[in-house]
C-alpha cells in the first residue's frame, strides 16, 4: 500500500541520516589527522637530515670501506622479507587492498623465480588477509599503525636485521604507500636490507651543504669505519620509520577520501529516496482523494435513484386510484 511504502522509506531515510552523520564525522577526524601525520614527517626529517649528513661526513674521512653485512648483497638469494605495512582499521578505500595486492605479486614474482619468501605484517588487515589464505607469517606487528613513533620502527627493523645478518633472509623489501600529498599516494616496494651504498650516497649529496655554505671539520673517534658499522643499522631503523609515518599519512587520507564519498553518496541516495518518498505520498493523498469523489459520486447516485423511485411509485400510485374510481364510477 501506498502508505506502508512511505514509511519504510522513512525508515530508510532516517537510517542513512545517522549512517551519514558517522561518515561525516570520521571524514573530519582523518582530516584532522593528516594534517597532524604531515607534522610529524616534518619533525623527523631533521634526524634523516642530520644522520645523512654524518654518513656523509664519514664516507668523506675514508670510512665508507666498511665491512658490514647490510652493504654486503647476497650473491645467491635464497630467500626474501617483505615488510608488508597496512592499516590496523579499515573504512580508508582501498589503501589496504593496493598494499596488499603489491606485496602479494611482489611475492609471487620471487616464487616465479625460485625463491622463498618470509612475511613481516605490520597492521590487522595485512595479517588477517595473509593467515585466512594460509600464508607463513614470520612476525606480527599491530597497534602501530595510526601513530608510529621511533621504537616501533626500531622493533620492526630489529626483527628483520638479525635474521638478515645471520644469514636467514637475503634481501628485506618494504611495501607500503608513499605519501605525496593529500590528494596523491602511491604504493611502492623499496629494498630495506642490503643497503645500496648508491643510494647512501645520493641522500648524502641532497643532505650536503649547499654552495655558500660552511662545512665544518670533524675529527673522528673511533675511526670512521667503526661509527659507520655502528650507524647503519640506525640508519635502517630511520628508513623504516619515515616509511611508516609516509603509511599513516597515506592512511589518513584514504580514509578521508573514503568518508567523503561515502557521506556525498549519502547525501545523493537521501535526495534519491525523499524524491520516491514524495512520489509515494503524492499516490497515497491522490488515491484518497479518488476514493472520496467516488464515494461522494456513489453517494449522489443513490440518492437520485431513490428519488426517481418515489417519483414512479407515486404516479403508479395515482394510476391505480383513477383506475379503480373509473371502474367505481361505471358500476
Amino acid at each position: 500500500m501506498p502508505g506502508g511504502e512511505e514509511k519504510v522509506l522513512k525508515r530508510r531515510i532516517k537510517s542513512i541520516e545517522s549512517t551519514k552523520k558517522i561518515t561525516r564525522a570520521m571524514e573530519l577526524i582523518a582530516a584532522s589527522r593528516i594534517v597532524k601525520a604531515q607534522a610529524r614527517v616534518q619533525a623527523a626529517r631533521p634526524y634523516s637530515e642530520q644522520i645523512t649528513e654524518v654518513i656523509r661526513n664519514l664516507a668523506s674521512a675514508g670510512g665508507a670501506e666498511v665491512d658490514s653485512p647490510l652493504l654486503e648483497p647476497r650473491e645467491q638469494e635464497r630467500k626474501i622479507a617483505f615488510v608488508v605495512l597496512t592499516a590496523d582499521r579499515g573504512l580508508c578505500g582501498a589503501y589496504n587492498s593496493s598494499v596488499i595486492r603489491a606485496a602479494e605479486r611482489a611475492m609471487q614474482r620471487e616464487a616465479d623465480q625460485g625463491h622463498d619468501h618470509a612475511l613481516v605484517t605490520v597492521g590487522k588487515k595485512a595479517e588477517s588477509y595473509f593467515r585466512f589464505r594460509d600464508f607463513p607469517i614470520d612476525a606480527v606487528f599491530t597497534a602501530m599503525s595510526d601513530q608510529p613513533t621511533y621504537e616501533d620502527a626500531k622493533a620492526v627493523a630489529a626483527a628483520v636485521a638479525e635474521r638478515f645478518e645471520a644469514g636467514e633472509f637475503d634481501r628485506v623489501e618494504v611495501v607500503y604507500t608513499e605519501f605525496l600529498s593529500a590528494g596523491s599516494q602511491r604504493v611502492v616496494q623499496t629494498t630495506l636490507m642490503p643497503l645500496d651504498p648508491k643510494d647512501i650516497a645520493a641522500e648524502a649529496e641532497d643532505a650536503a651543504p649547499r654552495d655558500g655554505e660552511l662545512q665544518a671539520a670533524y675529527e673522528f673517534e673511533p675511526e670512521p669505519a667503526a661509527i659507520l658499522s655502528r650507524l647503519l643499522p640506525r640508519y635502517v631503523e630511520a628508513r623504516l620509520f619515515a616509511a611508516q609515518l609516509d603509511a599513516a599519512a597515506s592512511e589518513h587520507a584514504a580514509r578521508q577520501r573514503a568518508m567523503k564519498s561515502a557521506t556525498d553518496n549519502a547525501e545523493d541516495l537521501i535526495t534519491s529516496l525523499t524524491r520516491v518518498m514524495n512520489r509515494a505520498r503524492q499516490d497515497a493523498i491522490t488515491t484518497e482523494i479518488m476514493e472520496v469523489v467516488g464515494g461522494a459520486e456513489a453517494l449522489r447516485k443513490g440518492k437520485r435513484l431513490h428519488a426517481e423511485d418515489l417519483l414512479v411509485d407515486s404516479i403508479e400510485g395515482r394510476r391505480t386510484d383513477l383506475f379503480a374510481k373509473r371502474v367505481h364510477d361505471n358500476n
